[in-house]
């Protein structure tokens, strides 16, 4: 196992579990005690754990994987659920993404599309998201409109009053909006206030709200609130979303997809 796989691995174990033991590790991922040790010891000079006495705990109360440690998380419900959001996206049109894992497979969904091949412009793609952009980019029949504002390293967004300065100046057909908790009465949600404010942002000069998240994110509720659930069009998951919170969702008048 790389060094890469097994930090990507560490961190979502303490994510899960909130606390791991050096022995514990070590045995989940079939490696020595001592190369834990320096996982651990590396991980925590980046502030991405914090160190204890045997082990580590996550950093902070409201911990974030960083974007580039959750690609490999859930990555074919992911993949399926960025199909069906790509599906619903007419040529021509202007799109709002935001940035997060689920909203990256959104843009290569839409990127392998035939009918978008061509265009002047195929599609309009508005995103705070730098490294969707930076995969878009090279596409010459997609137009790439991108925020200014402050990059956030935990998920390559851009945001800030530099980026509130180019959304309120636009408007879009659709925005595709990844969230890491979606309730019908806390609304969607993200871990930082400012990432926050983007993507509300975005969601008010969409004419169309879609939100698109895994299960696991259903029924949750997180730190800053972007929108209300009543602000959401669509909802696009995966088959393993549990009856009773789509028949809320559905209630609450939105339409929702499951893959």
């Amino acid at each position: 196992m790389s060094r890469d796989a097994r930090w990507k691995a560490l961190l979502e174990l303490l994510v899960e579990r909130g606390r791991l033991d050096v022995e514990e590790a070590a045995a989940e991922l079939a490696v020595s005690a001592a190369t834990i040790r320096r996982d651990f010891d590396q991980l925590a000079e980046q502030q991405m754990l914090v160190r204890t006495r045997g082990g580590a705990v996550v950093h902070g109360v409201s911990y974030e994987l960083p974007l580039r440690y959750k690609t490999a998380r859930r990555a074919s419900e992911k993949q399926r659920i960025a199909k069906a959001v790509a599906a619903l996206v007419t040529p021509g049109v202007a799109v709002g993404l935001t940035g997060g894992t689920t909203t990256t497979e959104v843009a290569r969904a839409l990127a392998v599309r035939a009918d978008l091949a061509s265009g002047s412009p195929a599609l309009t793609v508005v995103t705070n998201a730098l490294n969707i952009a930076n995969e878009l980019a090279v596409r010459p029949q997609f137009k790439i409109v991108v925020t200014g504002g402050v990059a956030r390293a935990q998920s390559y967004e851009l945001i800030g009053p530099l980026a509130d300065g180019v959304l309120s100046q636009i408007t879009i057909d659709v925005a595709v909006l990844g969230v890491v908790a979606f309730d019908v009465t806390h609304g969607a949600a993200a871990h930082d206030e400012a990432e926050a404010a983007i993507n509300r942002l975005l969601c008010e000069r969409a004419e169309r709200v879609v939100v698109a998240a895994d299960s696991s994110k259903l029924g949750q509720r997180a730190f800053a609130r972007i929108c209300a659930a009543e602000a959401v069009d669509t909802l696009v998951t995966d088959t393993a979303a549990a009856a009773d919170i789509v028949r809320r969702f559905e209630e609450a008048g939105i339409q929702v997809l499951a893959v």
